[in-house]
């Protein structure tokens, strides 16, 4: 079911010139990211600050030839112990004691709405450089439980709710297919979705194109998850949330362990240097149907795109958090977008978390590395437009535009 008033005429354009009123933009001018394993194997001892580390001492150390101090950590988290995620990380990344951190919770969002606040914090000239993602280790992630009268024990709890009491909170699977039965998508186009990501993955490793991104992790310098998947195969996995439903265990995302983090400067910084990178357009977080928390990307890349003055035309590069097949269809379908068809190189052009996997408070950093390297690694013109977004539990969206410089 698309919504034909925002299906592109044409095919994606590159910006020619700069935009105006942009001279201390925020820019990012390098990414990072771990291997992704899923969880309980490759990094199932390693804590989230330990996954952090590594990249954020790869990041800084990828921009120290600019001799600016490294202002602020700001890091995505969803489950970790907590203490302030952020400040340990940059401790263990060897940061110095002077860098403070701050750690951020917008869920599946979290590692571009971390981004998004140090983008804020170098526009307002409070920073000149901010280090900023998101970690998550699934593996090492605390139990929780819901306190007891004295004497009983305490009851566990699967997570947080997402919602107060009156609202709907379902969980991520059972959203994914009221999604999916809302949009009219099809369990025969999830699969094929999800083969497409994860050959699209292997293509990639193959390729080289991870390598440059990646900072191994305890001997580890690849993504575990990607691997070959026959459409019989797919087709025989029974449905996984609601029964006779179309979303299953090989069309949804593995819950997964991982990090990422990049290095954002203002654009006066970025130009004196001669650097290339992403200057950040537009962002915005949104709320959407708690009901249908897989809906959020729709209104917030509407927002940017709207802010920027540019319609999804214009962009060439797509990076969506692939939590569910089901879900990434639904919002491409609204988009104007066709994965599996004329935008193949467009959308998650190296595969996605459906094949990588999916570090919950990482995943929206993720997407940014992915389009560092497929636009700025990747040697695309300026004026090259990049998008990246994620849907949030609870109902939101989350959204960045980005131009190539």
């Amino acid at each position: 079911m698309r919504d034909e008033a925002l299906t592109p005429e044409a095919r994606p354009t590159m910006m020619a010139t700069p935009r105006a009123g942009t001279g201390d933009a925020p820019v990012v001018v390098a990414a990072r990211r771990t291997p992704i394993g899923t969880a309980g194997h490759a990094f199932k001892t390693v804590t989230a600050d330990r996954l952090a580390a590594p990249v954020i001492a790869a990041v800084a150390a990828d921009v120290a030839h600019l001799g600016v101090p490294v202002g602020d950590v700001v890091l995505g988290n969803c489950t970790g112990p907590g203490g302030n995620l952020a400040r340990v990380s940059a401790l263990a990344a060897g940061l110095g004691h002077e860098v403070p951190g701050v750690t951020v919770d917008r869920q599946c969002g979290s590692g571009l709405a971390a981004i998004l606040l140090a983008g804020q914090a170098v526009r307002s000239g409070e920073m000149d450089l901010v280090v900023a993602g998101g970690a998550e280790s699934a593996s090492t992630a605390p139990l929780r439980a819901h306190r007891r009268p004295e004497g009983e024990i305490p009851v566990p709890y699967e997570r947080a709710p997402f919602t107060p009491e009156g609202h709907p909170d379902p969980d991520m699977g059972p959203a994914a297919e009221a999604l999916a039965a809302a949009r009219g998508v099809s369990r025969e186009r999830q699969d094929a979705y999800a083969r497409r990501s994860h050959a699209r993955a292997l293509a990639a490793r193959e390729a080289g194109r991870f390598a440059r991104e990646i900072v191994g992790v305890g001997g580890r310098d690849a993504d575990q998850r990607p691997r070959a998947l026959r459409a019989a195969s797919l087709a025989r996995l029974p449905a996984a949330f609601v029964p006779q439903g179309t979303v299953t265990a090989g069309n949804s995302s593995p819950i997964s362990d991982g990090a990422a983090a990049v290095a954002v400067v203002p654009e006066r910084l970025r130009a004196a240097a001669g650097l290339p990178g992403l200057r950040l357009l537009a962002g915005a977080v949104v709320g959407c149907d708690p009901g249908l928390p897989g809906w959020g990307p729709v209104p917030a890349v509407r927002r940017v795109l709207s802010r920027a003055g540019a319609g999804i035309a214009d962009v060439a590069a797509v990076e969506i958090v692939e939590a569910f097949a089901a879900q990434v269809l639904a919002v491409t379908d609204a988009l104007g977008l066709d994965p599996l068809g004329a935008d193949d190189e467009r959308v998650c052009a190296d595969g996605g978390a459906l094949a990588l996997g999916h570090p919950w408070g990482a995943s929206g950093a993720v997407v940014v590395a992915r389009l560092f390297s497929r636009l700025v690694t990747g040697g695309a013109p300026p004026g090259t437009l990049g998008l990246a977004t994620a849907a949030v539990g609870g109902g939101l969206g989350v959204a960045a535009l980005f131009e190539v410089v």
